[in-house]
């Protein structure tokens, strides 16, 4: 089978990602092979692991694998009865630690001998970007690259942690610290700045190869509209609105014809208890959805459209 290079785009999405992984093993089947790969929250952790050479069969089985609830670690604060989830917000500014997810997605790296950014870099140019947003700043970071502001060789940064950084949905978990000469930010999920980064290995003239986009799409479900809250369930409400704003995002036509919208059947993105039978169906969603583009997409005629004069 021939060998068909393309970049890879993941938006974020919580625990939905599953659904990328059949996308990725279509993509996969027909000969495709990821030079370069981003993402946003869930989606960065999707591309991170394919940086460090996994499959997209191996991804379906370690996200049907993990244990979500352990996603939701506390602290012995954030662990107090009945009050821990405000002390959480009050003193940390999170409900959760996310201590989990980084450790989680370190072992999944170093298992394929991955820890930092220079490990999938070539020349110091990174094959995986991942966004992030830096609070403090109120900038969009896209890392490693922008490190180089902070005074940090960007190399030297671990992926697990950018990674981190990147799914670290405000409210619903701390934000990360980053300390660097002269400062500190704080830093939170890179999806309330971009969401869905299918911009980001544009090139001017042609490409050498597609960038294609995966994202979610997919009908959150209706709810009646209740006042009178507590502050925990509006912190979710926050957390939950700020992964799910760009279902309904408008892409313009060249970034539409690359993309691939992957229905979710209403499914939470902080569904933390998915069931077996809603991986299957999100998995299958994926693999339909990208066998679906893959047989209507034209690399040629896209160049011929939107990327010459």
């Amino acid at each position: 089978m021939k060998m068909i290079k393309a970049d890879a785009v993941f938006e974020g999405g919580g625990v939905r990602a599953i659904a990328f992984a059949g996308a990725v093993c279509c993509f996969e089947e027909y000969g495709y092979k990821w030079q370069r790969v981003a993402g946003t929250s869930a989606g960065a952790i999707v591309a991170a692991l394919l940086a460090a050479g996994y499959t997209g069969r191996e991804l379906k089985q370690i996200i049907e694998d993990v244990d979500y609830l352990k996603f939701m670690d506390k602290d012995r604060i954030q662990s107090v009865p009945l009050v821990g989830g405000l002390l959480g917000l009050i003193i940390h500014k999170g409900l959760n630690c996310g201590d989990y997810m980084e450790q989680w997605i370190d072992s999944l790296l170093k298992a394929k001998g991955i820890a930092r950014f220079r490990d999938v870099s070539i020349r110091r140019h990174s094959r995986l970007k991942i966004i992030a947003a830096d609070v403090t700043r109120k900038e969009i970071m896209i890392l490693p690259d922008d490190l180089s502001r902070y005074g940090m060789d960007p190399m030297d940064f671990e992926i697990a942690r950018a990674v981190r950084m990147s799914a670290s949905i405000p409210f619903y978990f701390n934000p990360v610290p980053l300390e660097y000469p002269g400062g500190r930010s704080l830093v939170v999920d890179g999806g309330i700045l971009s969401n869905f980064p299918v911009w980001l290995f544009d090139v001017k003239g042609i490409p050498r190869w597609p960038t294609i986009g995966f994202r979610l799409v997919g009908g959150k479900p209706r709810q009646c509209a209740q006042c009178g809250k507590s502050l925990f369930s509006y912190a979710l409400d926050i957390a939950e609105t700020i992964i799910d704003r760009n279902d309904e995002m408008y892409l313009n036509d060249k970034d539409a014809v690359r993309t691939i919208s992957i229905p979710t059947f209403g499914i939470k993105a902080t569904r933390f208890d998915l069931t077996r039978e809603e991986c299957r169906r999100l998995y299958e969603s994926g693999y339909n959805k990208a066998k679906e583009f893959i047989g209507s997409w034209d690399f040629d005629r896209y160049i011929l459209r939107y990327r010459r004069r």
